[in-house]
């Protein structure tokens, strides 16, 4: 039997371990009502930092190298803490329309606590997210939501946190048949199990699994998905079972060295770029191709169609892979590494008191937290590619911060962080004043 009614459930810290890898049974994940399911994701977070140290670790004693850039690292952070900000502010929509089914349409209702529901739900809500990521890669508008998760040229744990904003307001559809059979407190558990076990599958520190490669979704299957070798273009779709790959002929084996990322490269750390820049190229594809079915077929079909050509476009067309390809890494200083690491770990820290301190802060000092995580997130992008604009937005930001600390909008539970951070940001503001008044002068000495 699971648990009984009451209010949201602790979990020990050896269950959400557990969680991670779709580990816990029926017995211990079995809830009455939606109001009683764990945050499993949320509470995954110190799971999350531990093994992105261990893969860190492993991957300096196999290859004497990191998986990752620090760059990449933190745009891939970046869009993982943008894409759940909607959260902060709104229920899921995923569980809003799920549960609007539920209590309007649903035609029987499966026991809460059978483990059979429990096993059907598994497999329900993994065929769903099937469904719904193959057409993310077969219709370019679901892509352009899509595609922020392959936009990392690195493959490793930080990739797994990179997520679209508004994917999810495509995908909630796709679950909904189940809506009219399954409760909703057993859907919830299951929608946070599937997004959990992807987490662990994006590394190359793991080579292979065994047999257990012919059932579940694993690393070594996951990195053929997120490659742009020819051989790896619409593969894999699977979330924690590659059955469906293997029934629906969507299955390829890992073979040639896999090169990661987009066959047309994004080129930029900015998170805001990186959500909207495809959408506006469909904006501007739909307006420049001629007929309004052709119109229709820009957003419908898939991202490599064109007029005269298939639906899924034409497999000549995909870049070769030569093996010489080079990731987007522009050199910046050193000090604007350790710069950028040390503010993205203040933000890690507003992020994470924001999420704790909802119920006590008003809506005006959420909306302001929010946007200025959302005003830093941006300004590190353009920071790690170096742009001159970087420095103007950084003293913005800085002032910005300390004008709402002193106006108590911004005060942490730890006092001592308080005056830390105090001086930090007006020394950084000091700092990038400094920096643009040299270029400034700089610019009129070269001008006369």
């Amino acid at each position: 039997m699971g648990a009984e009614a009451g209010g949201p459930r602790d979990t020990a810290p050896g269950q959400q371990l557990r969680a991670l890898f779709y580990a816990l049974p029926p017995g211990e994940s079995s809830f009455r009502t939606v109001e009683e399911v764990p945050d499993y994701v949320e509470k995954s977070i110190p799971f999350f930092i531990t093994f992105i140290g261990l893969e860190f670790a492993v991957s300096w004693i196999q290859k004497r190298k990191l998986p990752g850039r620090i760059n990449d690292g933190i745009s891939s952070l970046s869009l993982g803490i943008l894409s759940r900000l909607p959260d902060v502010l709104f229920r899921s929509i995923e569980l809003i329309s799920y549960i609007y089914v539920w209590n309007n349409y649903r035609l029987f209702e499966l026991p809460w606590d059978s483990p059979w529901t429990w096993y059907l739900t598994l497999l329900g809500v993994d065929f769903a997210y099937y469904c719904f990521h193959r057409m993310s890669h077969e219709v370019n508008i679901l892509w352009a939501a899509h595609q922020v998760h392959h936009s990392s040229e690195d493959y490793n744990l930080f990739t797994a946190l990179r997520q679209s904003v508004v994917q999810k307001y495509t995908s909630w559809m796709f679950n909904l048949p189940m809506a009219f059979f399954i409760p909703p407190s057993v859907f919830a558990v299951h929608l946070q199990f599937n997004l959990l076990y992807q987490f662990w599958i994006h590394t190359e520190v793991i080579t292979k699994l065994g047999p257990l490669e012919w059932i579940l979704n694993t690393p070594s299957h996951h990195r053929v998905h997120h490659g742009r070798n020819p051989y790896c273009i619409d593969k894999n779709y699977g979330g924690t079972l590659i059955i469906w790959d293997r029934i629906f002929g969507t299955f390829e084996a890992e073979d040639a060295k896999v090169v990661y990322g987009l066959t047309h490269p994004v080129n930029s750390f900015d998170p805001i770029m990186l959500q909207l820049r495809p959408l506006a190229h469909i904006w501007n594809t739909f307006w420049a191709t001629p007929g309004f079915c052709n119109k229709l077929s820009v957003i419908f079909k898939g991202p490599g169609w064109g007029p005269g050509k298939p639906r899924l476009g034409l497999p000549e067309e995909i870049p070769v892979i030569t093996g010489k390809e080079v990731p987007f890494n522009p050199q910046v200083p050193a000090y604007l590494n350790c710069y950028a690491l040390v503010h993205f770990a203040v933000i890690v820290h507003l992020y994470t008191e924001l999420l704790a301190s909802l119920t006590i802060l008003s809506q005006g000092a959420v909306l302001l937290r929010i946007g200025f995580i959302i005003l830093s997130l941006v300004s590190f992008g353009l920071l790690m590619e170096n742009k001159s604009k970087a420095g103007i937005l950084e003293i913005i930001r800085n002032l910005v911060f300390i004008g709402a600390y002193k106006l108590g909008y911004f005060r942490s539970q730890f006092s001592f962080l308080d005056y830390a951070y105090e001086v930090l940001f007006s020394l950084c503001a000091a700092f990038w004043g400094i920096q643009i008044m040299k270029r400034i002068t700089s610019m009129k000495d070269k001008h006369h």
